[in-house]
């Protein structure tokens, strides 16, 4: 039973957090809850507090009065008993004590006439009374009124007085007589104050309770009419980012909200006509460059085959013939590039791209790719290491399109090296398996890490280049990764080189949590922990 109250405590304290979090009306009616009954119990403690007080004080004050005028009837009563054998006295002090509680006129009241020495008493009640104030609790109040200075002094106890266990304000004082002076007590009980103090604090509990309750109506009714406007508008927001752009907020009134949803729906219109002017042009640059590159496809057949005749006859020509024959064939090879770059853009653009996955071994691919850009890598000065496992790592891939990302990857990596080695690492688990290319040339600048795989985008535009790039693979890299539902990300840092990791699920599908290798390398780890004093 305790396990399953506290597993039921424990969801609706969840429920309780997620709906502080979400809901704006929740917070701001708990926080005026809050506060309102902090400040009514605050407020309603005070107010019983000076009521008791002055309630009780007052009793105070008028018993006072009472066993001031009794002391002074008792003295008098009493004066002429000298003294403490006189065969009159006890009767005189039942009748003196029953005098006094008959005069106050108070329900349950008793009092009590002692002489400490003699043992003599009168008390009314008769027996009781006499029974209370002989207890060893009531020796200290007894002392200070036979003591030396005369006054009257007070105390609250819970006593018996033949009525059951009652508080009672218990008032002594001394009487001055010829003889042994008498005490005089009397026991008043508190029972009228007792219940007076608990109506006031439960008519403060319940008209407390009723405040807070009213506070936090009004705090829910007034946050409703602020918090409605703005869930509307959020909902509004959120179907216009779904791509309904006809959604408009209802605009009611002409106050501050009205004016908020006036605002929000001509920004909502302006949005339109400037996402379906951008869509517009989107289409039409989308439709441009997949006509001219279809169309430059022709005449660009015909130039290669007009160029390849001259290449294979450079060596009939001059010297400058033949250079221009060269420089024709690697022009053309870069514009080649270029338009097939352009098609596979405007693929991807258009949503026609489609996978063609099947079960591959990647060994072999990240082998392969490493072989070809042998030549480039020994033009270049740079070292290229391939570190695959010795087994087989099979993925759900296109065998293609990764090769089409590993290599514009490696021959980054090669063009930036700065001569220093280019390490690619094959690696993969249970879900997942990735390649990272690393170089340790001039590195990526804060914030370069994605500007990288933007279009046509290079970090330093003057820079002499090998291979005459077009400016798309990273491009194209970056949505065949996403094709494959992977990751492709960098990392990089000026004059440490940089990272670039290629994430793809092992299963064609699935969802990505993990890499199996880091994206930042450890050597760059093991830097940072040594500035810093740590162990990487």
């Amino acid at each position: 039973m305790p396990v399953a109250v506290a597993r039921r405590t424990r969801r609706y304290w969840a429920a309780a957090r997620r709906q502080w979090r979400r809901s704006l009306q929740f917070r701001v009616v708990g926080i005026t809850l809050l506060l309102s009954a902090t400040l009514v119990l605050a407020f309603g403690y005070t107010v019983a507090s000076l009521i008791s007080q002055g309630v009780l004080q007052s009793k105070i004050n008028t018993s006072k009065d009472q066993i001031a005028n009794g002391s002074d009837y008792a003295a008098r009563e009493l004066e002429g008993y000298t003294q403490a054998d006189d065969p009159g006295l006890p009767n005189k002090l039942v009748t003196v004590a029953g005098s006094l509680a008959n005069s106050m006129d108070v329900d349950g009241a008793a009092v009590i006439l002692l002489r400490r020495s003699s043992g003599l008493a009168g008390s009314w009640p008769e027996r009781d009374a006499y029974t209370v104030m002989t207890t060893p609790a009531m020796e200290p109040m007894r002392s200070q009124v036979v003591g030396s200075r005369p006054g009257i002094y007070q105390q609250i106890a819970t006593l018996d007085v033949g009525m059951g266990l009652q508080k009672y304000l218990v008032l002594g004082a001394r009487v001055a007589t010829a003889g042994e002076p008498v005490e005089l007590y009397y026991l008043l009980p508190l029972k009228a104050e007792d219940d007076l103090v608990r109506f006031v604090a439960l008519v403060v509990t319940v008209t407390g309770i009723a405040l807070v309750a009213l506070l936090a109506l009004i705090a829910a009714m007034m946050t409703r009419l602020v918090v409605k406007p703005v869930r509307v508008a959020a909902r509004t927001a959120q179907r216009l980012s779904a791509g309904l752009l006809d959604q408009r907020m209802q605009v009611k009134g002409e106050d501050d909200l009205a004016r908020l949803a006036a605002a929000f729906n001509q920004m909502a219109a302006n949005l339109q006509r400037q996402i379906v002017r951008l869509e517009e042009m989107s289409r039409l640059q989308r439709r441009f460059t997949s006509d001219v590159s279809h169309e430059l496809r022709t005449p660009l057949t015909t130039v290669r085959m007009a160029a390849d005749l001259l290449f294979s006859s450079r060596e009939d020509f001059d010297p400058a013939a033949a250079r221009s024959a060269e420089l024709l064939q690697a022009e053309l090879d870069r514009f080649e590039g270029l338009l097939t770059d352009l098609l596979e853009i405007s693929r991807f653009d258009a949503g026609f791209a489609a996978l063609d996955a099947e079960p591959t071994d990647l060994v072999p691919v990240v082998r392969r790719v490493g072989e070809r850009l042998e030549s480039l890598a020994e033009r270049c000065g740079v070292e290229l290491e391939i570190e695959t496992p010795d087994t087989e790592v099979i993925a759900e891939v296109d065998p293609r399109r990764v090769e089409r990302i590993l290599r514009n990857l490696v021959g980054n990596a090669v063009e930036h090296g700065e001569g220093k080695p280019v390490i690619v690492r094959l690696s993969a688990d249970g879900s997942a398996v990735a390649v990272t290319v690393r170089d340790h040339g001039v590195g990526l600048k804060t914030g370069e890490e994605k500007l990288v795989f933007n279009r046509f985008w290079r970090a330093d535009p003057s820079r002499a280049r090998q291979t005459g790039g077009t400016g798309l693979g990273l491009s194209i890299s970056l949505e065949d990764a996403r094709l494959h539902g992977g990751w492709l990300e960098a990392w990089g840092a000026p004059g440490k080189g940089a990272q670039f990791r290629l994430t793809l699920p092992a299963r064609s599908g699935d969802r990505l949590v993990s890499s199996p290798l880091r994206l930042v390398p450890d050597d760059a780890r093991a830097d940072e922990a040594a500035l810093i004093g740590e162990t990487p």
